[in-house]
């Protein structure tokens, strides 16, 4: 197989002809081929070959040809050889997500300015459009997909289904239906790769790694759906403990319990957008709050060993590492911010009153002149965590946000792993330039997925 960059152009001719450039010739091995089958998506059609003497790599397709395999828009792209006489246009990139349905210019919902910023750099090198589940029509195996145009605005355009997808479906809920289910499954049975396949759980994850040695030292001890007897035995054991929603996000729902010896038990937790604090006598008392408040949804609760985390004017610090995977298959930590907690919270969440630092602000101050020897630490653990949970998972992962915190000790914990993370972090001034790797690396995966990548090895 043979991989290279080339100029498409559009012809007006109406026949099924392609005029390639004398380089592009030689570079696709079509020297002395009369005719050739031209691949795009899942679309394939034969054409004609006129060799044309230009300079460059140039392809012209005439229009017989772009409307038989709906080819968006000329502009630089890939082609790859295939078997004998096959050439294939791309990568045909899809970014799924949803949003409001009646917007055309927010189509997306918050997630539209980052789906811009991919379309707008992807389509250098790609065509890359994004979509929602309404916009496929299985029947005729195509998608109707948002495209940008010149002036970074959203037009639609018919074309095939994609050579790879990157999911962004907003919400739990929405991906949890047997119709997002069976999307997937179409997805798979045509071999198209759909990285990032779900959110993760927190049990979920947990059980993945709980028989994996490697990386289970790095979770602290979590219980699913734990008994009021488990609990206790964890705050005897430990002092502090988190108890929080096995599906939640953004801190909701989250109890930071403590117990101090004669003064009684501690719950921290959110309560109308400010921190709360409650002291019971009694662990009973403790645990028949919660229960008056929570009642059977207690059961998809976790309970996790509660770290003494390094702090910053007595407030804890934690970290988000931002992970892709590259061009190379390989992860990468490719943006980390730290989070102070705000006085009093239970949790280092933004919303909830914390402040973001950048990992040098924040462990300089901790560690002083072994940050950067911490630093370089947290990252290899990282990266063994996500190893680890792309091993165990059976799904294609390409990105993970992972909730990490540092004690005191510089043992390093992980506390969650996010399979579609949020990019609040990536908002701070000293963080925009690994924003911005965030995005391409998504795109450099895409390429590998796809094929479009040299491959090593």
């Amino acid at each position: 197989m043979s991989l290279t960059f080339c100029n498409v152009h559009f012809t007006q001719q109406p026949q099924k002809v392609v005029y390639v450039s004398d380089t592009l010739m030689k570079n696709l091995k079509l020297s002395g081929k009369k005719s050739v089958h031209l691949r795009f998506g899942g679309e394939r059609v034969p054409a004609t070959v006129k060799p044309i003497n230009k300079a460059g790599k140039h392809l012209y397709l005439a229009s017989g040809i772009r409307k038989g395999i709906k080819i968006p828009k000329a502009g630089g792209v890939y082609l790859r050889s295939l078997q004998e006489g096959e050439v294939q246009i791309g990568p045909l990139i899809g970014v799924l997500s949803d949003g409001p349905t009646s917007s055309t210019s927010n189509p997306f919902g918050s997630r539209t300015g980052f789906i811009k910023q991919l379309l707008r750099y992807g389509s250098k090198q790609s065509y890359i459009f994004a979509f929602t589940p309404r916009d496929i029509q299985w029947e005729s195996e195509t998608v109707n997909g948002y495209f940008l145009n010149e002036s970074g605005k959203f037009i639609r355009k018919k074309v095939p289904l994609p050579d790879v997808v990157y999911n962004r479906l907003p919400s739990r809920r929405a991906e949890t239906t047997s119709s997002i289910n069976q999307l997937r499954e179409r997805f798979m049975r045509k071999k198209i790769p759909f990285f990032n396949w779900s959110f993760f759980n927190k049990s979920d994850i947990y059980r993945l790694l709980e028989n994996d040695p490697l990386v289970n030292r790095f979770v602290p001890e979590s219980i699913m759906s734990p008994t009021p007897e488990q609990i206790k035995d964890l705050l005897d054991r430990h002092n502090l403990i988190y108890y929080k929603p096995n599906s939640g996000s953004l801190g909701n729902g989250i109890y930071r319990l403590s117990h101090v010896a004669k003064s009684g038990y501690y719950a921290r937790y959110r309560k109308n957008g400010r921190n709360a604090l409650l002291r019971f006598s009694s662990f009973g008392s403790l645990m028949r709050t919660l229960q008056a408040r929570h009642g059977r949804s207690l059961r998809g609760y976790v309970a996790q060993q509660g770290i003494r985390l390094i702090e910053i004017d007595g407030c804890p610090i934690d970290f988000r590492f931002h992970m892709h995977k590259n061009g190379r298959n390989q992860w990468v930590a490719v943006g980390i911010g730290a989070k102070k907690a705000g006085r009093g919270s239970v949790t280092t969440h933004l919303k909830n009153g914390g402040s973001l630092l950048t990992p040098d602000q924040a462990l300089s101050r901790a560690f002083g002149s072994r940050a950067d020897e911490v630093l370089k630490k947290a990252k290899t653990v990282a990266i063994t965590l996500a190893e680890g949970i792309e091993t165990h998972h059976q799904h294609l992962i390409g990105e993970i946000g992972f909730d990490i915190g540092i004690d005191k000790d510089e043992k390093i914990w992980m506390f969650e792993a996010n399979a579609k993370p949020g990019r609040s972090i990536f908002k701070h001034p000293s963080l925009r330039a690994e924003g911005k790797a965030s995005v391409e690396h998504i795109l450099e995966h895409c390429l590998y997925l796809s094929k479009f990548r040299r491959r090593e090895g």
